[in-house]
């Protein structure tokens, strides 16, 4: 980027870079502790880029995504392998897998399983526009993006069922290692410094934006084969 001429970097980095987190919500002074390898590369990245500012003079900024869900504009989640919660509920309501799992149903929570910050995809956008406007030379600010608020998976299920009208298979399973019990992000300093503001925290507004892109990919598919 430097021999490029190219002045200012937004990182794409991640909530899993506080590991498990001591308080919640998550601000960005919360001790750095990642309990999994993602977590740990996206810290590596966020101190390279830090010292990369203060030599060079790069004006960057890193985004620590909280779950980023939902769709726009016609773009959505489309993998070859899906990791992500909400679309892999949805493809079991399009059959295109049995069942989803539940990973812990034990964790100290208010129905035992995992809570996490659900970020709309649009509002996600928004805030790169605004780090791009805002990047300074030589400053490496660093950005929680979050709703603010904490939806259980079981929640997460619920609401899937009711924007679907479908009932959704689900079955228990152990935790995996590496998985935090609750991720909820203080998004205060990117609404102090960067005036952004997220719209879109509706769980179920997020989830109907997801599966109008996944009904309207499957359709494109079938069209496709025919």
């Amino acid at each position: 980027m430097r021999l490029s001429g190219t002045p200012r970097l937004v990182f794409s980095s991640t909530a899993a870079t506080y590991g498990e987190p001591e308080e919640v919500p998550i601000t960005e002074d919360a001790p750095t502790r990642p309990t999994n390898p993602y977590g740990a590369s996206k810290l590596a990245i966020d101190h390279a880029i830090s010292s990369y500012a203060h030599a060079h003079g790069l004006a960057a900024t890193s985004l620590r995504y909280f779950n980023v869900a939902g769709a726009y504009g016609g773009a959505g989640e489309n993998r070859v392998v899906e990791t992500h919660l909400i679309p892999l509920i949805l493809q079991v309501a399009l059959g295109q897998r049995e069942r989803i799992s539940v990973f812990g149903t034990d964790w100290p929570t208010k129905d035992g399983t995992a809570i996490r910050d659900y970020i709309h995809v649009k509002d996600l956008a928004d805030a790169h526009l605004l780090a791009l406007a805002n990047a300074t030379a030589g400053s490496h600010p660093i950005y929680n993006l979050g709703s603010g608020e904490g939806f259980t998976v079981r929640e997460v299920i619920s609401s899937c069922e009711r924007i679907t009208g479908l009932s959704i298979a689900a079955v228990d399973a152990p935790r995996r290692a590496g998985d935090p019990a609750v991720l909820i992000a203080s998004s205060a300093r990117a609404i102090d410094e960067l005036g952004w503001k997220p719209e879109h925290t509706d769980l179920d507004e997020i989830v109907a934006d997801a599966w109008e892109f996944m009904r309207n990919l499957g359709d494109r598919a079938h069209a496709a084969r025919r």
